[in-house]
């Protein structure tokens, strides 16, 4: 089955972890001084190197002719697109581990690819444009203060509203966790419930929200200490205790939270789910919508919108390094029209670069411009290449039990917090 640039956040940004998290902890050093970057195409009597590059197979229609065409109009190398349907992250590891194609890729850097040295160090490439990329969008690509890949467009969640269905309860678009929960339950009648945020009561997608609504986050000190280490973590979870129990929040819906098919048919007043639905939405309902960020949970918190970016990358192990990160300089640092394009046309997402979020037509009004200003102010990284599938599963684990069983919430996040701290020691020591 294909899959789309939503994957990452369908999965809450932490799919691709899985089978990537190995047990390696040992430093390791740089690339060596033969992967040295050479900035630009090769002169034109040196003949031309061939280069693989790999994306995984999206769903919308356009990008696979699209990205074939960028690679074709490259006059510094011949490039191969190869399409790949299915796992492409077990695909991706498998290649990194015993092959020198790729040369290029496209992923999110994993700590355990850079501690094996299995991907090249892009920060000489991205330097120059660097600060125009948002820190939550960098950070998907960063590993102890080195970026692995250079963002190639940004998949974000919002919280979408009937306005309609909100006026006539005499509901105001909430701006705390309590205002969302106090409105859903309002807006549960004739049929309709409140809030959808997936057919497993929100754990997979709100967990990192509201760890954001509390003004906390799965890692800090530069990924060095757990992020949630805090009562206010047991305090924002146990919200899902409550919105899982007081009978406002759509559950066993056909689609689940990625496909918008619950708010269309009008099961539920708000959903959350992906900034890519704004088109099918806008077809059903016109202006009759509006779109939030995940709320604060109190005046200390702040509200919150996750992204997830896949970045382009380069195979350590290729015998054309130089060559390959030549060519991810020009596509994804030069030509900002191939990526503006690559972001806006197919599909509806933002564009990793700040300056071409300004650019893009389709993002300067409604709910779309305002979602596209929630990326820039309120954006968080789900996870990050240091947050491994151990923590990932004890945290998503906690935040089940809290929300079906009413297990202690601060019980669960120390269980929780005892797992990542292992990880961490296990990575740094």
């Amino acid at each position: 089955m294909q899959q789309n640039r939503r994957r990452f956040l369908a999965l809450a940004g932490l799919g691709a972890l899985t089978a990537a998290c190995g047990s390696n902890t040992g430093r390791q050093g740089d690339p060596p001084p033969s992967t040295a970057y050479s900035a630009g195409p090769p002169p034109s009597d040196t003949p031309k190197v061939t280069l693989q590059q790999w994306y995984h197979a999206y769903g919308e229609d356009g990008v696979q002719e699209a990205v074939k065409r960028y690679a074709a109009s490259y006059p510094g190398a011949t490039v191969n697109v190869q399409w790949n349907p299915g796992d492409y992250d077990s695909k991706i590891v498998t290649a990194l581990q015993n092959s020198k194609v790729p040369d290029v890729f496209e992923a999110q850097v994993k700590i355990d690819w850079v501690r094996q040295n299995q991907v090249v160090s892009l920060d000489d490439v991205i330097a120059p444009v660097k600060a125009d990329f948002s820190p939550a969008v960098l950070a998907a690509q960063t590993v102890e203060g080195k970026v692995y890949g250079i963002p190639q467009a940004t998949d974000t969640q919002v919280l979408f509203y009937r306005k309609s269905l909100l006026q006539a309860a005499g509901v105001q678009p909430p701006q705390t966790v309590d205002e969302l929960i106090d409105a859903a339950s309002k807006l549960t009648k004739d049929g309709v419930k409140g809030f959808f945020a997936g057919n497993d009561g929100g754990v997979g997608v709100l967990t990192g929200p509201l760890l954001w609504s509390a003004g906390l986050d799965y890692l800090k000190n530069g990924n060095r200490e757990v992020g949630f280490d805090d009562p206010r973590a047991a305090t924002a979870l146990g919200k899902l205790h409550t919105l899982n129990t007081n009978g406002s929040l759509l559950l066993g819906a056909p689609a689940d939270w990625s496909d918008p098919g619950a708010f269309i048919d009008g099961l539920t007043a708000m959903q959350w789910t992906g900034l890519w639905n704004v088109p099918k939405i806008r077809s059903a309902f016109d202006d009759d919508f509006g779109v939030l960020p995940f709320p604060k949970l109190d005046g200390s918190g702040a509200p919150s919108v996750p992204v997830g970016a896949y970045g382009a990358m380069v195979n350590a192990k290729s015998a054309h390094v130089a060559e390959a990160k030549a060519f991810v300089k020009w596509l994804w640092i030069d030509k900002t029209d191939n990526q503006l394009e690559f972001a806006t046309k197919f599909g509806f997402h933002v564009p990793a670069r700040q300056s071409l979020i300004d650019r893009a037509d389709n993002l300067k009004s409604g709910p779309a411009a305002d979602a596209a200003r929630f990326v820039k102010e309120n954006s968080h990284l789900v996870g990050g290449p240091v947050w491994t599938q151990q923590s990932n599963t004890a945290l998503s684990d906690a935040a089940a039990k809290i929300a079906k069983e009413g297990a202690d919430p601060a019980a669960q996040v120390k269980t929780a917090v005892g797992v990542a701290q292992s990880e961490l020691k296990r990575l740094f020591g």
